[in-house]
């Protein structure tokens, strides 16, 4: 067998220790892999969530347990963003903690969150291999490549010739303020460099005549508007 047939990298291992659970199932929520049993979320992939840098599992824990793990390993284990005041569980999975103690707490959430016939169905906890192969920085985070490196240089320039502009981070993005209000963030969506500014509602609706203009989310009842800026960018009009 070839060293390719049998390469298994993060995301490989997190579905083989999620999916083998009676009627585990997984869909996307939110754009992150989400394994599921009876429509009862149990696991959460998250990568690189709002900038944070971190490869996770977000697991529904038994109650006790997310206290008990953040306090005695943070380096391993963490409360995630909107589902850790429920009691949910983080775990960083590429600094060294051990994929059959993955496994256990995943089989742990999943009998929080699957019917008691489908609990005692399960056997004996997997045994798995432990992944072979480091993700890609370029599948953590895009925008760490030499491309959108360059666009964030020519964009922070324009930005810093304006009166009183500073830089902060919306969602672990960069995002520029004047004053103490944001006019301008980046973003990425399929691994897609996206510039986010406020436009106004009138401006808004005429860009939005062309294709290449979107509403963002969130934003978008505000007057902002967003411009794909991966590939061609037009510096005079983002200057505008």
């Amino acid at each position: 067998m070839s060293d390719e047939a049998t390469t298994k990298d993060i995301p490989a291992a997190v579905r083989e220790v999620c999916s083998w659970l009676p009627e585990a199932q997984e869909k996307t929520s939110h754009g992150m892999p989400t394994f599921h049993v009876r429509n009862k979320n149990f696991a959460i992939f998250s990568v690189n969530h709002h900038g944070s840098g971190q490869v996770a599992l977000w697991l529904n824990a038994p109650d006790g347990a997310q206290a008990f793990y953040c306090d005695a390993e943070p380096e391993h284990y963490f409360r995630p963003p909107y589902l850790g005041p429920r009691g949910w569980l983080g775990l960083v999975l590429d600094r060294g903690l051990g994929w059959n103690q993955i496994a256990s707490l995943v089989r742990q959430a999943y009998e929080k969150s699957a019917p008691a016939e489908l609990v005692q169905q399960i056997g004996k906890t997997i045994d798995i291999e432990p992944p072979d192969t480091a993700m890609d920085p370029r599948d953590i985070d895009s925008m760490n490549t030499a491309g959108p490196q360059a666009i964030l240089k020519t964009l922070r320039g324009l930005c810093a010739a304006l009166p009183e502009v500073t830089e902060s981070k919306r969602f672990g993005r960069p995002a520029w303020k004047a004053g103490t209000k944001i006019f301008c963030a980046v973003t990425t969506r399929a691994k897609r460099l996206m510039l986010d500014t406020w436009v106004g509602p009138d401006l808004q609706a005429t860009l939005t005549d062309g294709p290449r203009f979107q509403i963002p989310a969130y934003t978008g009842q505000n007057g902002w508007i967003r411009l794909d800026i991966e590939d061609t960018v037009n510096w005079k009009e983002v200057e505008a």
